[in-house]
């Protein structure tokens, strides 16, 4: 069934985590006569193609003939205070908010709204980009569960979604999956400088690193098992990936307390943006 919402849809930031959406949304059927995007710098790339799928597209949005069903706010997190005020005249009874901007609470959005404005906060990731994102989404007392619904299914055009019903959490959510696409860039590109190192052409070992990090991942995805069975799968007793976890997993500076403080840093750093 293709994707729809009850209404229009109105962008805000056409970037690299907004048109992710909006090709999601493309893909999933979603009319284009729907969709209206506000952004004043857009990429070449992005216009050309926003025109010739006849999307409005705005470097500001002045009036709508109504307001929007689904507002989606994908501006970086330092201007949403600049972006806000003008777009919550656009702002109608019916219109649920939903922003991506990490760090940003439901409140200090919900500051520049009408009151009783119906605001979800998202944390989606860049593999999103390529339809395997994962997306955790909270929302306020006001969301009825029809514009949850429609936030879902914009959500779920772009990978999975999960919902929690606390806000708190959207720091560790952070965290996880929205800084984590990046700790697995950089396992992959620590995993190409040890093959260097360890002999091997600098591209072969890109090569190698690429590739495995990229089946590992996939492997991951398709199993029912869980990351430390099939960790003990690949794993004989006495061999060499043992000999390699040994490394790994020690009990001090090793992967795990590594990640723990990774993780704790970059939660902590969302609460502060918050502020």
């Amino acid at each position: 069934m293709p994707l729809q919402v009850d209404g229009s849809l109105l962008l805000a930031g056409a970037g690299n985590m907004g048109h992710a959406l909006l090709a999601g949304w493309l893909q999933g059927g979603l009319e284009p006569r729907r969709i209206v995007v506000q952004e004043p710098t857009p990429l070449p790339h992005i216009r050309q193609e926003l025109e010739a799928r006849g999307i409005q597209l705005h470097a500001e949005v002045a009036s709508l003939p109504e307001p929007p069903a689904v507002l989606v706010l994908a501006v970086k997190p330092q201007v949403m205070d600049e972006v806000l005020p003008g777009l919550a005249r656009l702002v109608g009874s019916g219109t649920v908010v939903m922003s991506i901007a990490a760090g940003r609470s439901i409140a200090s959005i919900a500051a520049h709204l009408p009151e009783q404005a119906a605001v979800v906060r998202a944390m989606p990731n860049t593999p999103a980009s390529v339809g395997r994102g994962i997306t955790v989404a909270v929302g306020n007392a006001h969301v009825t569960a029809a514009q949850r619904d429609a936030c879902d299914r914009l959500l779920r055009a772009v990978g999975e979604v999960a919902w929690v019903d606390d806000e708190g959490l959207m720091d560790a959510v952070t965290a996880v999956s929205g800084s984590g696409p990046a700790y697995v860039f950089h396992l992959a590109e620590c995993l190409a400088e040890a093959g260097a190192a360890a002999g091997l052409a600098p591209a072969l070992a890109q090569r190698l690193a690429r590739a495995t990090v990229a089946g590992a991942g996939e492997l991951l995805h398709r199993s029912l098992l869980d990351a430390a069975t099939l960790r003990r799968n690949v794993t004989s007793p006495g061999g060499t990936t043992a000999a390699a976890l040994e490394v790994l997993m020690a009990g001090s500076g090793g992967m795990p307390e590594l990640m723990r403080n990774a993780v704790a840093a970059a939660a902590s750093r969302s609460r502060e943006l918050a502020k």
